[in-house]
C-alpha cells in the first residue's frame, strides 16, 4: 500500500481513469442531504476520511478501482459537474453567501477551497493471484463494517465460486422481464434464492442466514455442473414462457414460478408449455386479485390462504413450499393431458443388446456419418421420440446410432 494526497481538481480531472464501482461494490446508494452534508465539510475544510483504491491496468484506460470511498468520490464528481447545490439554509461560509449554490455559482475564493482540498487515497497494488484477489474483497468488507450494507452486497463481495455464478445468472434476461428492478442488487438476491432451491432439490428456507451459508460452503462450485445447468435451463423456459415485460412477476411470483418450472423440466414432458404456464399464470394473479375486492363473505378461502402465504415469511421453506403446492394443484388440474415422464431414462445392458441386434449394428440416424457398420463399443442407444418429448426406455423406442450423429441432435 501507499498513501496519496491528492487534491480535489485532480480527483475530479481523473474521473475516466476511475471505476468506482467495480463488481462488488454497492451502487450509489446516498441521499441528496448527504451528499450536501459532505460537500459543505469540505468546504468548511473539515476532514473526511480517506479513500481506499486499488491500482489496476485494464483495457478500457481504467487505472484505478475504488475499494472505499465511493459514495464521496461520486459526491465530489456530481458537485463538481453541477448536478445538485448546497442546503437553502447552508451558513456563510468564510463569511461568504453559499446557500442555494451550486459549483459555478460559488465565489471564487470558496470554489477554490472545493478545487484544492487534500483527500487522503491509499492505493492498493493490482492483485494478481486469486488469493490476493479474495483479500482485496475481505478488505471491502473490512471498511463497510460501519456501514449499513445490504446482506446480497456483503455476499457480492464474497470470494469463491458461488458468488460468480450468481452473478452470472442475476444478469439472465428474464429478471428484466419482472416487475422489481435491480435496486441494491435484488436480481442477485433472487438469483441466489433460486440457485440455493436448486441445490437443496426444491422448496427450502432462503433467508439471509442460508444464503450467507451456500456462499461459504460453495466457494468451488461448478457452474457447468447438474444444478449450475438446471438452473440456466429453467431461466431460459421462464423467459420463453414471459418474454416481455410482466407486472405480475413480483419478487415472490418469480420464487414460485422458478420451483413450478424446475418441476416441470425434471418430471414432466415440458416441451410446448411454456405458452400453458404463462397464459394459466397471468389468469390466475388476475381471478386472485379479483378475489381480494370481493365482499369478505364471499372471498375464496384458499386464495385467502395462498395470499397470507405471499405476504408474510415469504423466504421461509413452509411459504415457499405451500405456494407450489397449490399452483402445482391449480396447474396440472388445467393441464391434466401434461404427461409425466418414464422415470427410467437409460436402457438396461438387455435392451441395448436387443436394440443393436435389431438394427443390424448401423447408424439409424445418419446425418453426421455414412451409415456403416458399428462395433459394439462404438454406438449409442437412442431415443427415437426423445425421453424430453415423453419417449418410453423400451426397445420399440430404441434405435442404433453413432455418437456423432447422437451427440448432433442436442439435449431437446
Amino acid at each position: 500500500m501507499s498513501k496519496k494526497t491528492l487534491p480535489i481538481a485532480t480527483i475530479c480531472a481523473w474521473m475516466p481513469r476511475i471505476d468506482p464501482t467495480p463488481d462488488y461494490q454497492r451502487p450509489p446508494a446516498w441521499s441528496r442531504k448527504q451528499k450536501q452534508l459532505l460537500i459543505d465539510s469540505i468546504l468548511r475544510e473539515y476532514d473526511i476520511p480517506k479513500m481506499y483504491w486499488r491500482s489496476v491496468d485494464r483495457d478500457d484506460g481504467v487505472k484505478y478501482e475504488v475499494i472505499d470511498g465511493q459514495q464521496r468520490l461520486r459526491t465530489i464528481w456530481e458537485f463538481r459537474d453541477g448536478k445538485y447545490a448546497l442546503p437553502r439554509d447552508t451558513d456563510p461560509i468564510q463569511g461568504i453567501e453559499c446557500s442555494g449554490k451550486k459549483y459555478d455559482d460559488l465565489d471564487m475564493d470558496i470554489s477554490t477551497v472545493f478545487d484544492s482540498y487534500a483527500v487522503d487515497v491509499v492505493i492498493i497494488d493490482d492483485a494478481i493471484q486469486t488469493d490476493e484477489e479474495d483479500e482485496v474483497r475481505d478488505m471491502f468488507l473490512r471498511l463497510q463494517n460501519g456501514t449499513t450494507l445490504k446482506a446480497q452486497e456483503k455476499r457480492n463481495a464474497m470470494p469463491g465460486q458461488m458468488r460468480n455464478f450468481a452473478r452470472e445468472i442475476a444478469a439472465h434476461p428474464f429478471f428484466e422481464n419482472c416487475k422489481f428492478n435491480n435496486s441494491r442488487f435484488t436480481f442477485d438476491h433472487v438469483a441466489s434464492q433460486m440457485i440455493c432451491i436448486e441445490i437443496a432439490g426444491g422448496p427450502t428456507s432462503v433467508r439471509d442466514s442460508d444464503l450467507n451459508r451456500m456462499y461459504r460452503s460453495n466457494t468451488a462450485f461448478d457452474a457447468n455442473g447438474k444444478h449450475g445447468k438446471k438452473v440456466r435451463r429453467v431461466l431460459d423456459y421462464l423467459l420463453r414462457a414471459f418474454p416481455e415485460k410482466t407486472p405480475e412477476l413480483e419478487r415472490y411470483n418469480a420464487i414460485s414460478l422458478y420451483c413450478l418450472a424446475s418441476t416441470l423440466l425434471e418430471g414432466y414432458v415440458h416441451l410446448g408449455t411454456e405458452n400453458h404456464l404463462a397464459s394459466w399464470f397471468i389468469d390466475f394473479e388476475t381471478s386472485r386479485r379479483a378475489n381480494d375486492h370481493l365482499d369478505e363473505e364471499e372471498r375464496d378461502a384458499s386464495l385467502i390462504e395462498y395470499k397470507r402465504m405471499t405476504s408474510y415469511s415469504t423466504d421461509a421453506e413452509e411459504s415457499i413450499r405451500g405456494r407450489l403446492e397449490f399452483l402445482e394443484k391449480l396447474f396440472f388440474s388445467k393441464f391434466p393431458d401434461i404427461e409425466p415422464r418414464d422415470t427410467i431414462r437409460t436402457f438396461t445392458p438387455e435392451q441395448r443388446l436387443a436394440i443393436f441386434r435389431r438394427g443390424g449394428g448401423v447408424c439409424q440416424i445418419v446425418t453426421h456419418c455414412d451409415g456403416g457398420k458399428l462395433s459394439w463399443g462404438e454406438w449409442h442407444a437412442d431415443h427415437i421420440t426423445p425421453h424430453t418429448k415423453g419417449g418410453k426406455t423400451v426397445v420399440s423406442n430404441g434405435q442404433i446410432a453413432c455418437p456423432a450423429c447422437n451427440l448432433s441432435k442436442g439435449s431437446g
